[in-house]
């Protein structure tokens, strides 16, 4: 619960190509502000000054966002081919993603996608806001879906509250936040999503808690933990458990190996098939050649004759 400082930062896996930090909940990834010490940014620049790129603006290349108060993992690349790599992933959507929240209320749907187009708010005062598709101000609204899977029910400073498992299938700003708020059980501690209303909580209780990108030497697996137990916050109290963390991510994760597995193989039949139409298309302009010629021999020795 201690306040973020340039001198604490959790380092969870570190090559010659990244390093992997667990990011503090109160604390920017990166800031134009010259009076904003407090970054990861800084932090990595004080850890590690020798692997700062001054190419770069930041100094370091971040290969995805989190946002002020959400926790966990936090990907960096350490050199321009890194990032290349960890970019191709998630731009083709093969890196996987999962938050542990505690949201306001019971979800009695233990098991659901939440599927709402998010677009910007241009609302008067809300322009820093995302909003679902039909709501007021809502503009550019794009497809947007989330798993969600109920891990326990319990309370958190004696109110009821579900911790969830979220994964994110899409990439939107504020995705989860905007999802979870739209079905009616916003995230504890989220003073955004909640007009301002829910400002008890020390923190707001998001946390990337895995992440998964599939390079092509070898994949990259970091997990950050989970910060929403009693024994870390004693406000959380658990009273009914639905389905046990790590079983939880362990199927997902088999999950999307064995859709990436598809995929590649769709991949590869839909190469076969181009192919064999390449080579029958050959085969057939050239025995479409082989009859010309034989109709202009033909006629030939009939002139001849």
């Amino acid at each position: 619960m201690e306040p973020a400082s340039v001198e604490s930062l959790r380092v969870l896996f570190q090559s010659d190509d990244y390093i992997v930090v667990d990011k503090h909940w109160d604390i920017r990834i990166d800031s134009k502000m010259w009076y904003e010490k407090n970054t990861v940014q800084n932090q990595l620049r004080h850890h590690f000054p020798q692997l700062a790129d001054p190419k770069t603006y930041y100094g370091f290349r971040f290969c995805h966002q989190l946002d002020f108060s959400t926790s966990g993992v936090l990907c960096v690349a350490l050199n321009k081919a890194a990032a290349g790599q960890a970019y191709h992933c998630f731009k083709e959507r093969t890196v996987t993603k999962a938050y542990l929240a505690l949201v306001r209320g019971l979800v009695e749907e233990e098991i659901q996608t939440l599927d709402f187009s998010i677009g910007k708010n241009t609302s008067e005062g809300k322009t820093h806001m995302m909003c679902i598709e039909g709501t007021d101000g809502c503009e550019n609204a794009k497809p947007c879906q989330t798993a969600l899977t109920v891990l326990e029910y319990g309370l958190y400073d004696g109110d009821r509250v579900t911790k969830v498992l979220l994964q994110p299938l899409t990439g939107r700003t504020h995705q989860l936040r905007v999802h979870c708020s739209a079905i009616g059980h916003p995230i504890v501690g989220d003073f955004t999503y909640s007009s301002g209303a829910d400002d008890g909580p020390f923190r707001m209780m998001l946390h990337a808690h895995l992440l998964h990108i599939p390079l092509d030497l070898e994949p990259m697996l970091v997990c950050a933990g989970d910060p929403f137990l009693s024994s870390v916050d004693p406000k959380w109290l658990p009273q009914r458990s639905v389905r046990p963390l790590k079983a939880t991510v362990d199927a997902l994760l088999e999950h999307r190996v064995h859709e990436h597995r598809r995929a590649k193989e769709t991949e590869r039949d839909q190469v076969r098939q181009k192919e064999e139409k390449r080579r029958n298309k050959s085969r057939k302009e050239e025995s479409e050649e082989q009859r010309r010629q034989c109709e202009e021999w033909l006629r030939e020795w009939a002139g001849d004759s």
